[in-house]
């Protein structure tokens, strides 16, 4: 028997992520049409031995439990939600949960952190695991990265010849390994031993000495756990050549979002929209694959979708509208003749006619082999806005005629002009 764990933090992670976490908590975030933790969902659903699925965050209850009551309805298996008293870092809200992970006897749990996008290979991960033995305490998924790249993830140094991990650090300051970890784990539940151990040394440090304002069963398992048991022959290391992200910045759900809908075609191609028009919605307009549309949004027959756009519920395209590489969020309307590229056009947001709302794609470079998502902050040296995707907050109202470019748009906003690489507060 298997379980998973899927851990979310809480609002007040995903700062990056805004304005849209501001009306949406970022793991709820919709990328090709689902919420961005229910394709983890989809992934360990797929497993046969797997019998529960742990949701674990800070996140008030009101804000997640309409998604896990749908999701249980949905799946044929138990999913909760387990709300931490404060924030207690990876392996701290595992082990304040050790007993819901440890209940009915897992053979080993899957921990997967909330904000990775990937072609989750986890049967292939488990087996690997399972060949290891029973010394094996850990299994972690990682990828290659470029050098300068690799310092902004957890470096793994490994032998060749076993896959043991002999060295850990996060983030280092300087090169250590272009391997990188992908934050998606197998532990044998005897792990809880080593987190205890740890557990207790903070316990013990943190009466002895205080921990500033962090709690005491506040544990990074990266830092805390996995480092120190690497070249114990506890840490192994699954290495992959799937495509794998990370979700930290709005323009990240938009490469996210294009390489989930790329998947649909093996594994799901009912939630795409054939060019015929067959699929789960049946748009008579003009498709360019690959792109996921709402059964219950309208779509005018001259619109023009295409390729790597998703579009949600309810939402209504009027005649003319081209919108590509991109992503239409809930109730949105994009009136005639609008052109919206490279941008996400936030909840019951309305885009005027004849309107061009385009952004800047910030992909990883073509010609650098396993080159990962840049997330450039916010602003350059110079105090400039770094050209970034377009994004609409909720209820923003963009006039007729205008043109909204590399720009940033808080929710509740009735723009009345054009605006370029500014953030509209």
């Amino acid at each position: 028997m298997l379980k998973a764990v899927i851990l979310i933090g809480g609002p007040q992670k995903g700062t990056r992520f805004r304005p849209l976490s501001l009306d949406i908590p970022k793991p709820l975030f919709p990328v090709a049409g689902l919420p961005l933790i229910q394709h983890h969902i989809e992934a360990c659903v797929s497993l046969k031995d797997l019998r529960e699925i742990l949701i674990i965050g800070f996140y008030p209850p009101s804000q997640i439990e309409p998604f896990i009551n749908e999701v249980n309805h949905q799946y044929n298996i138990n999913i909760r939600y387990l709300q931490e008293f404060t924030a207690l870092g990876t392996a701290g809200g595992l082990y304040h949960f050790r007993d819901q992970i440890r209940f009915g006897n897992p053979d080993a749990f899957f921990v997967m952190n909330g904000d990775v996008c990937a072609d989750f290979p986890l049967e292939e991960l488990y087996e690997f695991h399972k060949t290891k033995g029973s010394n094996a305490l850990v299994t972690v998924m990682s990828t290659e990265a470029t050098r300068q790249q690799s310092l902004n993830y957890g470096c793994l140094v490994t032998n060749k010849a076993t896959q043991e991990v002999m060295h850990y650090v996060e983030k280092p300051s300087s090169y250590v390994s272009a391997l990188i970890n992908c934050g998606i784990y197998v532990f044998s539940p005897e792990v809880f031993q080593a987190i205890g151990e740890a557990f207790n040394m903070k316990q013990q440090d943190y009466y002895r000495n205080g921990n500033g304002n962090k709690e005491a069963g506040y544990i990074q398992l990266e830092q805390e756990i996995i480092g120190p048991l690497a070249g114990t022959g506890k840490v192994y290391t699954f290495q992959v050549t799937n495509w794998w992200s990370q979700l930290k910045t709005a323009g990240s759900a938009i490469y996210a979002n294009r390489h989930y809908l790329q998947l649909y075609r093996t594994k799901h191609p009912e939630k795409l929209c054939s060019i015929d028009g067959s699929g789960d919605a049946k748009p008579t307009c003009h498709i360019i694959p690959d792109v996921h549309i709402h059964p219950t949004a309208t779509i005018h027959r001259t619109a023009v979708l295409g390729p790597n756009v998703s579009i949600g519920k309810d939402v209504v395209i009027g005649p003319g509208v081209r919108i590509r590489e991109s992503i239409v969020l809930a109730n949105a309307v994009i009136d005639d003749h609008s052109l919206v590229l490279h941008s996400i056009i936030g909840r019951n947001s309305r885009i005027g006619k004849w309107t061009r709302v385009e952004g800047t794609p910030s992909d990883p470079d073509p010609n650098k082999p396993f080159a990962k998502m840049e997330n450039p902050p916010l602003f350059n040296n110079d105090g400039r806005l770094n050209p970034s995707i377009t994004i609409l907050g909720c209820y923003v109202s963009v006039p007729s005629e205008t043109i909204l470019l590399n720009s940033i748009v808080l929710p509740n906003k009735e723009l009345s002009r054009s605006f370029k690489n500014e953030i509209i507060l």
